[in-house]
Formats: C-alpha cells, sequence, structure tokens
C-alpha cells in the first residue's frame, strides 16, 4: 500500500506542470487527487518559486486558543461567518477552497480589470495525457482556430493500457495510435454518451486544464461507463464579454455533432449531455436553449451550482452573503466583467427568467439535473430556475444538499460527494436514448 501511495503521489508531482496563455510552463500551486482511498497529495512547486496563500479574510484560519473578549462579536459578524464557514465545512475542503478565492480575489481590480498574468500564476493546471491516468486519456484539440477555441477531449483507456496506469515503457506509437484510429472511426453502433462539460471560474477564471476540472472531467468520464467527455476551452472575462463564452459554447455543441467518431447508436448521431458549473452551468443553459431552437437533440442537462443572478436579492444572498467563501461583491463583480457594459444583472444571460428573459413553454428542452448546495449564496436563485423550467412544462431533478458548500463536487472524501456522482451516473444511464 505504501508503494502505491508513493507512485501516485509521484505521478502527481510529475503532472504537477501547465501550460500558460502563452506557452510559458507555469508551476502548480494546489492539489492534485489522488485514487478513492488515498490521501489528497500536496505538490509543490520548487521553494524559490512557492509562497503559502493564506486563506481570505471572509474565511480566515482557525486562531489558537479562545477568542479575547474584544475579538466577541455580534450575530451576523464576520467573526460569527467564519466560524459558522469552519465548523461546517470539513478542513480539507475548506482549506483548498479558501486558497482558491484569495488566488481569485488577488487578481480581480476595483477598477473592473483583472490581472490575468496573476491569475495564470495562480492557477494548478495539468497537460494533456495520452497515456491513462487512472484510467482516461486526454488530447487538445483546435476546433475554432479564428478565436482560439480548444476543447481537451477525455476518453476511457483501453483494458490493456489500464492494467499498466502509467503505460511505462510502451512507445509513443502504443499510446496515441488508438486515439488517431479513435479520432479517424465512423460511428459506433453501441450508442454512448458524450458530455459536453463547460468549466465553472465566473466567467473569468480557470481552464480545461486546471487540475480541478481535469480531475472533475476523468471522474465524469468514468462515470459514463464507455463515453467521451469534452471540455471547452472557452473565452473568459473581462477580455471577452457576453457573448462570447456562450457563442464558444455553442460553436463546441456544433463541433461535436459534426464529428463521425462522436456519433453512435442506431441512428448514428451524438448523444450529447451538456454540463457545467458555476458559469459552466450557466453556458450550459444558453446553449441547450440554441439547441432547441436549431432543432438540435440534446439527452439531458447537469448543472453543478449553476451561476444566475438578478438585480433583487434573495434571501439566500442577504443572509449567506460572505459566509461560506463568497459574497455578493464578488458576484457582482463577475457580473460586471462579463455582461455587455451597459448592461445590469437583469439581463436574460444572467437571469434567463427574470424580466428581460424568455420562457421555454413548448420548446422542446432536454430533461435537467440540478445539482445545489444549501450553504451557496446563489441557492435560491438556482433553485427558481427550477421553479422556471418546470413552470414550462419540463422536467427537472433537483439534487438539494443541505450542508454543501461551493465546489463539494472536487471532493471525493464527503458523502454529498458520493451521493452526486451516483446521480449523475444515473441520470445519464436514464436518459441515454
Amino acid at each position: 500500500m505504501a508503494r502505491e501511495k508513493k507512485k501516485y503521489r509521484q505521478l502527481g508531482q510529475e503532472r504537477s506542470g501547465g501550460l500558460g496563455a502563452r506557452g510559458a510552463r507555469i508551476p502548480s500551486r494546489v492539489l492534485l487527487f489522488e485514487p478513492p482511498g488515498f490521501v489528497v497529495s500536496s505538490v509543490r512547486p520548487p521553494a524559490a518559486r512557492y509562497y503559502p496563500l493564506p486563506p481570505p479574510p471572509s474565511c480566515s484560519p482557525p486562531s489558537r486558543g479562545h477568542p479575547k473578549p474584544t475579538q466577541t462579536a455580534m450575530a451576523g459578524s464576520d467573526e460569527v461567518n467564519r466560524n459558522e464557514c469552519r465548523m461546517v465545512v470539513p478542513l480539507h475542503n475548506w482549506l483548498l477552497i479558501s486558497n482558491f478565492k484569495l488566488a481569485y480575489k488577488l487578481a480581480r481590480r476595483a477598477d473592473g480589470t483583472f490581472d490575468r498574468e496573476l491569475a495564470e500564476y495562480h492557477d494548478s493546471r495539468v497537460p494533456p495525457d495520452a497515456r491513462p491516468q487512472y484510467g482516461v486519456s486526454s488530447f487538445d484539440r483546435v476546433i475554432d482556430p479564428s478565436v482560439g477555441l480548444e476543447v481537451r477531449i477525455y476518453r476511457a483507456a483501453a483494458p490493456a493500457a489500464n492494467n499498466n496506469n502509467n503505460n511505462n515503457g510502451a512507445g509513443a506509437a502504443a499510446v496515441t495510435l488508438p486515439i488517431l484510429e479513435f479520432l479517424a472511426g465512423g460511428p459506433s453502433p453501441d450508442p454512448f454518451p458524450v458530455i459536453l462539460f463547460f468549466h465553472g471560474g465566473s466567467f473569468a477564471h480557470s481552464t480545461v486544464s486546471t487540475a480541478i476540472y481535469d480531475q472533475l472531467c476523468r471522474v465524469l468520464t468514468r462515470l459514463s461507463n464507455g463515453g467521451v467527455v469534452i471540455s471547452v476551452n472557452y473565452r473568459r472575462a473581462p477580455e471577452h464579454r457576453y457573448p462570447c463564452a456562450h457563442d464558444d459554447g455553442w460553436a463546441a455543441l456544433k463541433w461535436v455533432t459534426s464529428q463521425p467518431f462522436l456519433r453512435s447508436g442506431p441512428d448514428a448521431r451524438a448523444r450529447v449531455f451538456l454540463s457545467g458549473d458555476s458559469s459552466g452551468g450557466n453556458i450550459a443553459h444558453h446553449v441547450a436553449v440554441k439547441a432547441a431552437d436549431a432543432g438540435i437533440r440534446i439527452c439531458g442537462n447537469i448543472l453543478l451550482n449553476a451561476m444566475f443572478g438578478g438585480t433583487e436579492r434573495t434571501d439566500s444572498e442577504q443572509r449567506l452573503d460572505s459566509k461560506y467563501f463568497v459574497t455578493l461583491q464578488d458576484r457582482d463583480w463577475y457580473w460586471k466583467a462579463y455582461l455587455p457594459e451597459d448592461a445590469d444583472r437583469d439581463h436574460p444571460a444572467s437571469n434567463p427568467f427574470g424580466p428581460n428573459g424568455r420562457r421555454l413553454r413548448g420548446l422542446p428542452f432536454p430533461k435537467s439535473l440540478i445539482i445545489v448546495s444549501g450553504l451557496d449564496l446563489t441557492r435560491d436563485r438556482q433553485l427558481a430556475y427550477a421553479d422556471g423550467l418546470r413552470e414550462d412544462g419540463h422536467h427537472v431533478k433537483v439534487v438539494y444538499r443541505e450542508k454543501a458548500t461551493i465546489g463539494f463536487y472536487f471532493f471525493p472524501i464527503t458523502d454529498d460527494y458520493r451521493e452526486v456522482m451516483e446521480e449523475i451516473s444515473e441520470f445519464l444511464k436514464a436518459n441515454l436514448y
């Protein structure tokens, strides 16, 4: 067992680097995941380039001993909010999400601009790897050179490759040839799901190679039981405002449906599920609406803590502001960075069923699995979104995890994670038609 743990830790260190926006090597800053049953290992770059990130003010680390009387705060204060956060969130989750949130905060500027270079430095990335890692191989492909739109494709490795996780000693052809054959192949007679995934990051952060999203896509690939995951590297705000991310999502869907190797079943069509978390869930919704308008059949939507907004504050936004990693000030900044300069948060991109939105009654909109964290301050908006779909006659299943915070689906150490992954697996099986 010790030898196996060492192997996986070495694997994490070998894969801890990534490429930046201009091809520069970016050191790993956060954590990589190990297979279930192992403790998550910390991957640290060379000491000269590393400095620890303290948690943000909204969730500072636990103090030593009891607070001094002068530090005791009234209900609703920042101190009480921090204490609630520490009591509810597992320590490992708390540390990792806090690091992410501080890195995000450092990149945002009060004038609405964004320090992209700093954000790229803090982003822990992994490159694609044709050699199977935990049973899944990945490779990148540019699908629209005019805007540099790229996707990362994940597929389950062949059984022979799975027997040797790292494929050490195998020549390049032994690894790449199956991929080339797959890309050049035709439709499969056996139906399989294609999950078109949009990463989160509030339209401004992260990429397909961000470590937590690379890992999540590998999990989704395994859950799909022989399917393929296509993760979309859409353009980000504030450099690229609305509708760039939505347009890239639509372009990715059209590319997926045009590829023979992604078609399957007796009717030889792509059996597509749209999925995403945070801003990626928002993109998935809008791409699904376009697909319904265009007559493109979508098997289902899987939204994880989807990011929606509006000008009128909801109850959860007021009660949970600053308590569990997220503040209304954060949310407002990201909407201002992404939406058109003259738009408010009731823009249809933010508030799809709001005063300027569009109802979907009579539209062939796909079934939806909506994952909601009870401690996410935007939870009321996600639940209202689900209600809006139901009111328009569409099938919705909401999985509400009362004590979960944002990003809980990145951590395979909780019951919330395990139960939600089971729900996703069942949803994929039930709607693969």
